[in-house]
């Protein structure tokens, strides 16, 4: 018990303090587990439902997709890929930040297989510039594969031509979502909630510069490199990239041998 009470009073405000104190209970075992910890999840719900240190959610709503445009839009070329690494399938959607006295506009793109961001953009309109400035981002970080798609909704801002002709000219196959069906592009709403819930909801930013700086430690250091990921059997997206690129060096050597 005194082990628990001694992590209660410190060493679990320093595994929170990176992550804007809102991990839940499961992730903050993880995280302690990590750390070389042992921790029984019952206890640790307890200790945090003393201390209010439980997630509390907001929902508010803003509609950021226009899909009654004369655009083309493309079949859902996502909804029967069966993943097997990074790169093949890379998936974009735009959500709203509240600023003290204005909305500004935010555009991510995500590689569906790590759940990494690797492409995003803050302005103040929704104009198309705003989803390209997203995807040059992402191109320049990122090698295009033979077969990559790109799968967003059905927004005029995806479907608009310099954006479409972007990703054709890169090589990219293009991709939406069937009308009215958000769960066509799940891993995006799941990011999007996460965002929301540990960096927009828990800051007041006063102007579009502040938002994006304290947005782009969140993308950058945090969601990329610290906050652990279900999906990724609960490691960041950057190490499960790195774990990655370790195996197939592996299995390439292999190959090699006589």
């Amino acid at each position: 018990m005194a082990l628990i009470r001694t992590w209660s009073c410190a060493t679990r405000f320093s595994a929170l303090r990176w992550s804007g104190s809102s991990y839940g209970r499961p992730r903050i075992t993880r995280e302690l587990r990590r750390r070389g910890w042992t921790v029984n999840p019952k206890r640790v719900y307890r200790l945090m439902r003393e201390d209010n240190l439980l997630c509390v959610r907001k929902r508010k709503f803003i509609v950021t997709t226009n899909s009654n445009h004369g655009r083309k839009v493309y079949p859902n070329l996502a909804r029967g890929m069966v993943l097997t690494g990074v790169d093949q399938l890379w998936v974009a959607d735009i959500t709203y930040i509240r600023l003290r006295e204005e909305f500004v506009f935010l555009a991510v793109i995500l590689d569906a297989y790590s759940r990494r961001v690797i492409g995003w953009e803050l302005a103040r309109t929704l104009e198309d510039e705003l989803t390209l400035a997203a995807l040059r981002m992402a191109l320049t970080r990122r090698l295009v594969q033979p077969g990559l798609v790109h799968h967003s909704d059905r927004g005029s801002q995806y479907a608009s031509n310099d954006y479409t002709g972007l990703l054709q000219d890169s090589g990219i196959e293009i991709s939406m979502s069937r009308k009215g069906n958000p769960w066509d592009n799940a891993a995006c709403e799941s990011f999007m909630k996460t965002l929301k819930y540990e960096e927009v909801h828990r800051n007041e930013y006063r102007n579009l510069a502040e938002a994006r700086a304290s947005i782009q430690v969140f993308l950058e250091r945090v969601y990329n490199r610290k906050r652990l990921h279900s999906a990724l059997g609960y490691v960041p997206p950057v190490e499960f990239e790195a774990s990655l690129a370790v195996g197939n060096r592996k299995d390439a050597a292999a190959r090699q041998l006589p």
